[in-house]
């Protein structure tokens, strides 16, 4: 399934950026490198949320924990990194392309939908995932099966964010939309019952339902209906870093690895990637 995203390319590029060392698309000598991993053992930076369990979930100096974690860290090995070769940086959503465009990270994998507006400042690898805007209710509700069915009842999103109003705009005029800081205060509201639902792209959802404080009590609707595609954010013009990144990718969606992750990552929530979408994904071309 083709759809236009898939043929983003990288727009603009006057030349390929030198970068630093510790670039995983920097290596000045082949022979050190294969014998230290990947970046002759520098280290490699790469930027993650902190606040999404689930996804890229991180309390102090705490390991950070979640599928995005994971996918890096897998992608990663297979270029040839340790563990302990890895940097890890939170990346608030409204900072990313700052922090690839300044240096402060190589990559970044956190919820990183490709668009054509942000492929104007960095570039992508993958996509690893396709995950949709979806809705979240309580297990035992049956009665909202799609964003139409949202009319006349309450949902909830997080402030500044487009999701609920996506709702709204073009699916169910009559919602009432909750605004709350945070994915956490909305699940709150909604285990109280003071929502109805939640909205945010469905793995987000299954992450954060998938958490010890919620597990068992929501489930995931499970009809999609927007398409993001989860890319590894890179330095524009790093066309070396985005096929090996591709090229980890695909062996890892190959050999079934990249849904075992998921898998752990979503335990004990009603919750599967839509298959329509995540079958045979086809991966950006790097450098056009």
């Amino acid at each position: 399934m083709k759809t236009p995203w898939m043929k983003i390319a990288a727009l603009g590029a006057a030349g390929v950026l030198v970068l630093s060392a510790c670039s995983p698309g920097a290596t000045e000598d082949s022979a050190e490198d294969d014998a230290a991993g990947g970046g002759g053992g520098e280290t490699v930076t790469v930027g993650i949320k902190y606040d999404q369990p689930g996804l890229g979930f991180r309390e102090g100096n705490n390991p950070p924990t979640g599928f995005d974690v994971d996918v890096a860290k897998a992608v990663l090995a297979e270029m040839g990194y340790e563990e302990n070769q890895i940097e890890w940086v939170e990346s608030p959503t409204p900072q990313r392309e700052n922090m690839l465009e300044n240096g402060q990270v190589d990559m970044i994998f956190a919820t990183y939908s490709i668009t054509d507006e942000r492929d104007e400042r960095v570039d992508f690898a993958g996509p690893y995932f396709m995950a949709g805007q979806d809705i979240l209710v309580s297990v035992d509700e049956n009665d909202i099966t799609s964003p139409e069915d949202l009319n006349g009842r309450n949902l909830c999103s997080v402030t500044g964010s487009t999701p609920a109003q996506n709702v709204r705009d073009m699916y169910a005029d009559e919602v009432e939309l909750v605004e709350q800081d945070g994915y956490s205060e909305c699940l709150t509201f909604l285990q109280s019952g003071q929502v109805d639902a939640v909205t945010t792209d469905d793995i987000i959802l299954a992450g954060l339902a998938a958490s010890d404080e919620y597990a068992g009590q929501f489930k995931v609707v499970g009809n999609p209906f927007t398409e993001e595609p989860y890319g590894v954010g890179l330095q524009e013009g790093d066309v070396e870093t985005c096929e090996q990144v591709n090229e980890a990718i695909q062996k890892l969606q190959d050999d079934g690895t990249i849904d075992e992750l998921l898998a752990a990552n979503t335990e004990g929530v009603d919750y599967e990637a839509n298959a329509e979408l995540n079958d045979n994904i086809e991966l950006v071309t790097c450098g056009e």
